[in-house]
């Protein structure tokens, strides 16, 4: 691929890959994922088996952290995300009253002055953490460093923390997108798209990259209208100082070797080097 994306109806397409789990594949069909972690709840005093604390990782979505606050304080399913509108959260115009990105990932304690907490309460102390993160800096000033605002950082550091199967990783896939919306191209994650379908799958398909959503960055132009997730510190340092280099695409060939390259026929032989490596590794487990 030049430096522009070649039309689906002439050309193979190349998306950009997280941990490389992607194929060559006729006009679109690509692969991708978001792992999926399972809620790590701290317990407080020994003699109350209920949890003290509750951990959000890094990556998770609102859906994850609805769910897993619902658990922890044992309130019936679906309460959390119910209490949005009374829990007042202090979120950005942008956001239009949705939390993605603003819950931020930290350990949560479940009780406050020796009573248990709300949902709301606990979803409004993620938003605070978040705000005093991403309005300090060096969030804010690498922000405006990068002619956007914070909101839009938190955006791409969610990309970038779907995407990059490593912290080493997180610069230079930031820089791919950075890359990619100079150059007026469609940043085609399917990061995205796992999010708008609400799925965590590694397959998508050529209908999944046509599916009419603003998520669908095949289709359209420039960054999805939220965050994706709830990305950590180091997605959002990268997604402020992305690594200096000139790559459009990336797939990682093995464990261990994610290759990041601005010329479309390189990526083309490195794409065929993973899927080569994926049928050997299938036929051996087969």
């Amino acid at each position: 691929m030049q430096t522009n994306t070649p039309s689906r109806s002439t050309q193979n397409t190349i998306r950009l890959t997280r941990r490389g789990r992607i194929a060559l594949v006729a006009a679109g069909a690509v692969v991708a994922g978001t792992a999926v972690a399972v809620p790590l709840l701290t317990l407080g005093d020994e003699e109350d088996s209920r949890p003290g604390s509750l951990v959000i990782p890094e990556g998770w979505r609102a859906s994850q952290v609805y769910a897993a606050v619902d658990k922890a304080l044992a309130v019936p399913p679906g309460t959390t995300r119910k209490s949005l509108p009374e829990a007042e959260l202090k979120l950005p115009e942008d956001a239009e009253g949705n939390p993605e990105g603003y819950l931020y990932p930290a350990t949560y304690p479940l009780e406050e002055k020796g009573k248990r907490t709300t949902p709301g309460k606990l979803l409004s102390a993620m938003v605070d953490t978040a705000n005093k993160k991403f309005h300090g800096a060096p969030v804010a000033a690498g922000a405006q460093r990068n002619a956007m605002n914070v909101y839009q950082a938190v955006t791409i550091a969610s990309i970038v923390q779907a995407e990059a199967g490593t912290k080493a990783e997180m610069g230079k896939v930031a820089r791919v997108i950075f890359n990619r919306l100079e150059r007026g191209m469609p940043l085609q994650m399917d990061s995205t798209i796992n999010y708008a379908l609400n799925r965590t799958t590694l397959h998508t398909t050529i209908k999944d990259t046509k599916i009419d959503s603003p998520y669908n960055s095949y289709q359209r132009m420039g960054l999805p209208p939220t965050p994706i997730d709830n990305p950590g510190d180091d997605a959002l340092r990268a997604a402020v100082n992305p690594a200096p280099g000139d790559w459009l695409y990336f797939v990682t060939v093995k464990p261990g070797d994610t290759r990041f390259t601005a010329d479309y026929q390189e990526h083309q032989r490195n794409v065929a080097e993973f899927n080569k490596n994926r049928r050997s590794a299938s036929a051996t487990s087969g």
